[in-house]
């Protein structure tokens, strides 16, 4: 066996939509039915189910051709061992992609759009039928790529998290969150909503519309395009409908995070004061009183294969 047959290839995929209603209602007739009920197309849902095993089998068969091929259902991301010679495919959509990112050590990443019609595919630069070429030239390391730059959080109590696009510190249901937070020499006392730290990579999401808020609360004359560049070595907090009050302020509401500038928050909630990233509320770190967590920049980085 070649060295570059010998190579693993890690081929990352998600259930679909209608997958994952069959496992709600057990069978597609009970789910087609509870669609219908519900006014939904479910067409739409069986046409983008069949197209994506489509691709998801041509990915496979092509990519069988150049390395062994092991495929990963995103479910077990966050257990599966990676070797640090993997070469990781990623067939879906843009969540997929930053889902991965974060449970790796710097393999590179291929992404692939299964469905253009359907998918902007901002972070899905190839298509499935490009997938060959691409996985060869980075075998060969003649891949262009960009680096993309990972916040990583941890507290006093051991718990550790990284995050692609961002973090979130702050309360788990539509509750105040209350903190104190500390940043560039100074500290302030809390109560917000929570507060968002995203990296360049996830800048013009969830941050973009937090800064306006940010501004119009605290008067703040921070640009409202928040976005920079992925590789980036910062990362951008801002606090969420920061209350002020007697105890609470509102001044540190905005800043960059920087290997010499580091955040740290103090929980000051008894209970469901959680710590999550890029969206995934499931998997959570506990942020309750006396834990105090210190978010900076990762010495992990990601390495997205790009045409």
């Amino acid at each position: 066996m070649s060295k570059q047959q010998d190579r693993r290839i890690v081929l990352v995929w998600r259930k679909t939509r209608l997958q994952e209603l069959v496992e709600r209602f057990n069978t597609w007739p009970q789910a087609k039915f509870y669609l219908e009920h519900n006014n939904a197309d479910a067409q739409d849902y069986l046409a983008e189910h069949d197209l994506y095993l489509e691709r998801l089998r041509e990915a496979e068969t092509g990519l069988n051709l150049v390395g062994r091929v092991h495929k990963l259902e995103r479910y077990y991301l966050p257990s599966y061992q990676f070797r640090a010679d993997d070469i990781v495919v990623v067939v879906g959509q843009d969540g997929l992609v930053a889902n991965t990112l974060k449970y790796l050590a710097g393999q590179p990443v291929i992404a692939a759009n299964p469905d253009p019609q359907r998918w902007d595919g901002m972070l899905l630069p190839f298509e499935v039928a490009g997938l060959q070429t691409a996985l060869k030239k980075t075998i060969q390391d003649q891949a262009n790529s960009k680096t993309i730059t990972f916040a990583e959080v941890q507290t006093n109590d051991g718990q550790l998290l990284r995050a692609v696009n961002d973090l979130f510190i702050g309360p788990q249901s539509h509750t105040s969150a209350r903190y104190v937070l500390e940043w560039d020499g100074r500290s302030e006392a809390q109560s917000s909503s929570g507060i968002i730290v995203s990296t360049g990579f996830g800048s013009t999401g969830w941050l973009q519309s937090i800064v306006a808020g940010a501004n119009g609360v605290a008067g703040s004359d921070s640009p409202t395009d928040a976005s920079f560049a992925w590789d980036d070595q910062r990362l951008q907090f801002s606090v969420r409908e920061p209350f002020p009050s007697k105890t609470t302020g509102v001044e540190l509401v905005y800043g960059a995070i920087t290997p010499t500038r580091l955040l740290r928050v103090e929980s000051r909630m008894p209970e469901r004061g959680v710590i999550f990233s890029d969206g995934i509320e499931q998997d959570y770190l506990n942020f309750n009183a006396g834990t105090v967590a210190t978010v900076g920049i990762a010495d992990t980085q990601g390495q997205l294969i790009v045409e």
